[in-house]
């Protein structure tokens, strides 16, 4: 549960401790409107993904429903700073579908949390697989990470890819080849 008066007393500190004086007057509002933000982006903190992916509905015989492009942003937990990109999903259902505003619902509910891209390809690949009860899963997030392009190493631009694989994806090459070509195929 977001805490929103530890959140400003803490945006207060963090405003004196650069140097600035929180009480003028373009300041004076800000420590509450970053909590009502926080509150907003670290939303996921309490949801659960089981409760989007429980809309299900009867498809037999169905073989691969891919998603892709899902738009997301999140906060590295390093550096308390925004990652961006896209999510595309893959999974081969086990007589049942999601309801195609499900998956992307799903990444929110990861997306919106204090994280890192690699434990968040794999907590949608494994809500997936749970929920779902699918088949198989596959899931791949390209992002960009500000942590990488306003300080440090200082290179915008720079994607990182991860991808995490369950069930008839795990060992099956040609099946994650259909995928990733599917997905440069649509980004084409």
């Amino acid at each position: 549960m977001i805490d929103k008066e530890k959140i400003t007393a803490a945006v207060r500190l963090l405003l004196e401790g650069i140097g600035e004086d929180p009480t003028r007057e373009g300041l004076l509002d800000t420590p509450e409107r970053v909590a009502r933000m926080y509150e907003e982006i670290f939303g996921g903190m309490d949801e659960d993904a089981g409760e989007h992916l429980s809309k299900q509905f009867s498809a037999p015989g169905s073989e691969i429903v891919i998603e892709k492009d899902i738009s997301f942003h999140s906060t590295c937990e390093h550096h308390l700073l925004p990652f961006f990109g896209k999510v595309h999903i893959a999974y081969i259902p086990n007589g049942k579908v999601a309801g195609l505003s499900k998956l992307p619902r799903t990444v929110e509910v990861f997306a919106r949390r204090p994280q890192i891209q690699e434990q968040m390809t794999v907590q949608i690949a494994d809500a997936i697989e749970q929920h779902l009860q699918a088949k198989g899963v596959m899931v791949m997030i390209e992002a960009e990470h500000t942590c990488m392009n306003m300080r440090g190493v200082k290179k915008p631009g720079c994607k990182t890819v991860t991808t995490a694989t369950r069930g008839e994806f795990k060992d099956n090459v040609e099946r994650q080849r259909l995928f990733m070509d599917e997905v440069r195929q649509w980004n084409a």
